[in-house]
């Protein structure tokens, strides 16, 4: 047994066909399927079960694959930290960051870093922050950057920069005449546009709008930011939005007023988490405070 052949398995497991689980390995079909069974043979046990249809693993082939996934990542982790012996600031680092921050964070803050660590590839994955969690517990995400609190985690956790929400109301609504900062209890009464369940921003509008005496518009949920940036500037409704996703690159629009709120101004708080024993753990803190710096100087929020 060799951790190629574990490779292969996992492959396997993750395609279910065997031409896109040997071009996922960068190897020939035939290759990928010998050494497979020579793994079969080897166990004593089936652990891929074929059809002319679909491959699939069997009951025992997915418990060898899970336990296969863990040494695989362990043997990375391996050639990691030597490659980091040589060069504390290079190898992967694998980030994420949930969809109503991503796309407006990073613009401001990718340039930076590739400056900064020119021999760290960042592979920036977006997810849900459920989905984050579980790939950072299971060691497929290095570091991930969330919106506070996340409770119940043994996490390293670095506070980068808190951001406002501000207030988008079609350009007739009544509001969109006011001048200056509104209070929070504007929202009273109004039914206020939101997210779909599973996206972290939802949580946190809901919250600021039962504390306003808000309550969500019916019949509706978006799927992200821009679907729910559109529905305002068609006149559907209100709704609020973090304040990196107002910013440029950011394009306005001259259907869309945006009203800032007077104390106490809603906002989130975003931090950095790895696992305590990460290859990056020396890194990661620097990192961090870059990040942090650069996302207050464009949210003009302030680093906790």
């Amino acid at each position: 047994m060799n951790l190629r052949d574990l490779e292969y398995l996992v492959a396997v497991g993750d395609h279910h066909h065997f031409g896109r689980a040997a071009a996922a390995c960068h190897v020939s079909q035939p290759t990928l399927s010998t050494q497979l069974k020579k793994l079969e043979q080897e166990l004593g046990i089936a652990l891929v079960e074929r059809s002319p249809r679909h491959v699939v693993l069997t009951a025992a082939g997915e418990r060898v694959a899970d336990r296969a996934r863990v040494i695989l990542d362990e043997a990375a982790a391996i050639r990691m930290l030597a490659h980091q012996a040589v060069d504390p600031e290079g190898g992967t680092l694998r980030l994420g960051l949930f969809p109503t921050l991503a796309p407006y964070l990073l613009p401001h803050v990718v340039p930076a870093l590739h400056d900064r660590y020119p021999n760290l590839e960042l592979l920036l994955i977006e997810e849900k922050t459920e989905v984050l969690l579980d790939q950072l517990r299971s060691g497929r995400l290095d570091a991930a950057i969330l919106a506070l609190p996340v409770p119940g985690d043994p996490f390293e956790q670095q506070r980068l920069f808190t951001e406002d929400f501000v207030l988008a109301v079609p350009a007739d609504h009544p509001l969109a005449a006011t001048d200056g900062p509104v209070d929070p209890s504007v929202l009273a009464g109004e039914h206020v546009l939101l997210l779909e369940e599973g996206h972290c921003l939802r949580d946190q509008a809901l919250s600021v709008c039962r504390l306003a005496g808000a309550s969500e518009r019916r019949g509706f949920r978006a799927t992200s930011l821009e679907t729910l940036r559109q529905m305002v500037a068609a006149g559907v409704g209100i709704t609020l939005l973090p304040e990196l996703a107002v910013r440029p690159p950011v394009p306005s629009s001259d259907d869309i007023v945006l009203l800032r709120f007077g104390d106490p101004v809603p906002q989130r708080e975003l931090a950095m988490l790895w696992r305590p024993s990460s290859v990056f753990a020396e890194l990661l803190p620097d990192l961090g405070t870059l990040i942090g710096t650069l996302a207050t100087e464009v949210a003009g929020g302030a680093t906790r």
